[in-house]
């Protein structure tokens, strides 16, 4: 099986946004917090966003932005349907790939701290660095 991503159009916001609420709506609750779809919305449009298809399915998507510490993985959603096949895993692969490529010194996200994808990171040499109430801040150094 493989895997491909695509640079995210305009209209991918609507699938997007629904497959995020989708995914994480049980740990907003949990955690007392409130989904918006505005403030999904104004995050995608300054983000790099990608597809992740197979035989041309979308099947998730990651969105990603930059700073002179690190490069983010700010959402990695993968389709209930399609988990446990591997996109993930391959997801992180191909941004570690743009972690070396653009030399950025790490790789960083954000994880709520009772999402079992926090399994996946730490197989993908993600540490945790940080937390608080709900999230944990987890980081690859390239040095490391």
């Amino acid at each position: 099986m493989s895997f491909e991503w695509r640079a995210a159009e305009v209209s991918d916001i609507e699938y997007a946004r629904q497959l995020t609420c989708d995914n994480m709506l049980p740990y907003y609750l949990r955690h007392d917090l409130l989904w918006q779809d505005e403030a999904f919305d104004l995050a995608w449009v300054i983000r790099q966003n990608w597809i992740i298809q197979r035989d041309g399915q979308a099947l998730g998507f990651v969105s990603l932005s930059r700073d002179a510490r690190a490069l983010y993985i700010r959402e990695l959603q993968i389709d209930k349907a399609f988990r446990r096949q591997g996109a993930g895993t391959w997801a992180i692969g191909q941004v570690w790939d743009l972690v070396e490529l653009e030399r950025r010194p790490a790789l960083r996200l954000t994880v709520f701290n009772d999402n079992p994808a926090r399994a996946l990171y730490e197989r993908m040499k993600l540490r945790v660095v940080g937390e608080d109430e709900c999230f944990l801040r987890m980081q690859r150094d390239v040095d490391a």
